[in-house]
């Protein structure tokens, strides 16, 4: 890498159309702010209390099955609803209090009975199932005819703000496009229009040419630290094959994207021996019954860990009202997680 990058500079993310500010001098500075707590995996499997368990009631009353693999439910506090109100009404045309009524629908995938499992620490043949679970909801879901978008996520850890420690994720589907894919399908389609290729194709070349953010590959993704990268330790995954979404994956792509999810995860957690908190999302094609030959699937990881298991990056003051800025370059955050193990630090029993 250039030594000219050891300095400030700005990058630019094509997928979003940003810069993001990178600050490398900044590594060193004292750190008296927020000290989190580190967290380790849970000593129980079934916990009694926990809303998420096999068989156990959950806080709106409906009682869990006794499930052995993934697990799906309508989210007992979701935060859209399929049907609204008839006496909803638009706002006047023009006016800049502006809003309109928006349906959805709010789903929890368990990923495993297990309570004390992450995806990290459960086998790639465990994750093929969530893999398949993810699948048919957005087929499922995509079928209603009004859902225009997917988004499929995962909130690990309490730093992130997931309520439960249960493995699980969840999917918004919503009668609108989001505003993050919005942002990506105009740039997408916007870099096909002009050159005929595709974004993220051209950009794993790119990637692959260059090699020092790669952190590793099987025969149909990879994994690396964006050029873009805002958080530290950002991590894209990205299909070696042109496809839009979930359904196109052959099932040896479903296989290798456990895989890389597997791998990624784990290298997370022995990167500071933490449940690596992080929000994990998949890209793909909208619903909304238009064509998509633009869309390239790809799925982000945004932790918030900085300097160890317990010190966090904040998104305050510039990065809220100027632009986003990192401090350890993306080549340098690649680098520590290449170097970390693919053997999970803590065992399961």
């Amino acid at each position: 890498m250039s030594n000219n990058w050891q300095y400030p500079h700005r990058r630019w993310n094509p997928l979003r159309k940003s810069w993001v500010m990178v600050s490398p001098h900044r590594t060193q500075r004292p750190w008296q702010g927020e000290v989190a707590e580190k967290t380790l995996p849970a000593a129980i499997h079934h916990d009694p209390q926990c809303y998420l368990c096999p068989g156990n009631p959950r806080a709106g009353g409906a009682v869990n099955p006794d499930y052995k693999s993934v697990f799906a439910f309508v989210n007992d506090y979701a935060a859209l609803l399929p049907e609204l109100p008839s006496t909803e009404t638009p706002s006047a045309p023009g006016s800049l209090l502006t809003g309109e009524a928006v349906r959805g629908l709010c789903k929890v995938l368990c990923f495993h009975p297990d309570h004390s499992l992450t995806l990290a620490r459960m086998t790639r043949e465990e994750i093929r199932p969530v893999i398949d679970g993810w699948t048919q909801q957005y087929e499922e879901l995509s079928a209603l005819g009004w859902i225009q978008y997917v988004q499929i996520f995962e909130n690990r850890g309490a730093m992130m703000g997931a309520s439960n420690p249960h493995p699980h994720g969840q999917i918004w589907a919503t009668g609108f496009v989001p505003d993050e894919p919005a942002l990506e399908t105009e740039a997408q389609r916007e870099h096909l229009h002009k050159t005929g290729q595709c974004l993220l194709c051209q950009y794993v070349e790119a990637e692959r040419a260059a090699g020092e953010r790669i952190l590793f590959e099987n025969d149909h993704f990879l994994a690396l630290v964006p050029w873009w990268a805002v958080w530290p330790f950002e991590v894209m995954i990205l299909s070696r094959r042109h496809l839009g979404a979930l359904p196109e994956l052959t099932s040896e792509e479903r296989d290798a994207l456990a895989d890389i999810l597997k791998r990624t995860t784990t290298r997370y957690d022995n990167l500071f021996e933490t449940l690596f908190p992080y929000t994990m999302g998949l890209h793909q094609s909208p619903t909304d019954g238009q064509n998509h030959p633009e869309w390239h699937f790809h799925i982000h990881f945004y932790p918030p860990l900085l300097r160890s298991a317990t010190v966090r990056k904040f998104m305050v003051g510039f990065e809220m009202l100027g632009m986003p800025q990192r401090d350890i370059t993306p080549e340098a955050a690649a680098d520590r997680l290449r170097n970390c193990s693919e053997v999970h630090f803590w065992p399961r029993e």
